[in-house]
């Protein structure tokens, strides 16, 4: 494979640029369903009208499966906060805006948020009466329809040079309750060791949203138990911690 530039590398994946094309080349181990399965979210949410890389073709290169996108040319958000740490307040606002953004949209055919809570908990190695308190704590939140991204976090925003923001990586996209997908970007920030920088997402969301804290927190125990699932021994104590209580503080 002779692409122009990689622009990132994962466990399973790497992601080049070629042109204005975006090539995501997935290892010869990942599974078929999951790389359609990646590509039928993508395609739904770009129905919504959001700001994001349309995709052109799923193909084969060498013998891998690969989604071929639009090549959106900016700065992650990540970069942007990394390079003007005073300008964290400001970025926050447009990280929020464009979360709200999202959760104001519905795609009716997006797998639910629900259904995939209730499986993740049960593929944890959490002992079962976790299992039962956290799967009793799921069926008493509310369902909701909302588009949620999934991996809501600064290094899934590019913003062009004119300030616009295109969200990309819509695997893990799902239909839900916004407080879910919120405590997810919490959960996110606290597993990069930004403890403050979570903070102030949280009360910032909350205010923006007009949700309470407590309704992000009480997902937080569901969406740690869902991250358990991947098997990342530096996130299995803290992971387990949250999974394990039954009113987080």
């Amino acid at each position: 494979m002779k692409f122009e530039k990689v622009l990132a590398e994962r466990k399973d994946k790497v992601i080049y640029k070629d042109g204005d094309r975006c090539i995501k080349v997935f290892d010869e181990n990942y599974r078929k369903s999951d790389v359609l399965n990646e590509a039928l979210n993508q395609s739904r949410v770009e129905e919504t009208g959001l700001k994001m890389p349309k995709i052109l073709e799923v193909t084969k290169i060498e013998g891998k499966w690969a989604i071929v996108s639009d090549y959106i040319e900016g700065k992650t958000l990540a970069q942007l906060m990394a390079e003007n740490p005073d300008k964290l307040d400001e970025y926050l606002e447009l990280f929020v805006n464009v979360q709200l953004d999202i959760l104001g949209r519905k795609s009716p055919l997006l797998n639910k948020l629900w259904d995939k809570m209730k499986r993740k908990i049960d593929e944890t190695d959490l002992d079962a009466t976790t299992r039962y308190e956290l799967q009793t704590r799921l069926s008493g939140m509310h369902k909701h329809h909302k588009v949620c991204h999934g991996d809501f976090n600064p290094s899934n925003i590019i913003v062009t040079e004119d300030g616009t923001p295109y969200v990309i990586d819509w695997s893990h996209a799902t239909q839900g309750n916004a407080s879910a997908d919120a405590a997810r970007t919490y959960l996110i920030f606290v597993l990069e060791g930004k403890e403050d920088v979570a903070k102030k997402y949280l009360h910032l969301f909350s205010q923006k949203a007009d949700i309470p804290v407590q309704l992000v927190q009480e997902w937080m125990p569901i969406v740690a138990a869902s991250q358990s699932v991947k098997g990342k021994p530096e996130e299995k104590e803290l992971l387990t911690s949250w999974a394990s209580v039954i009113s987080y503080e």
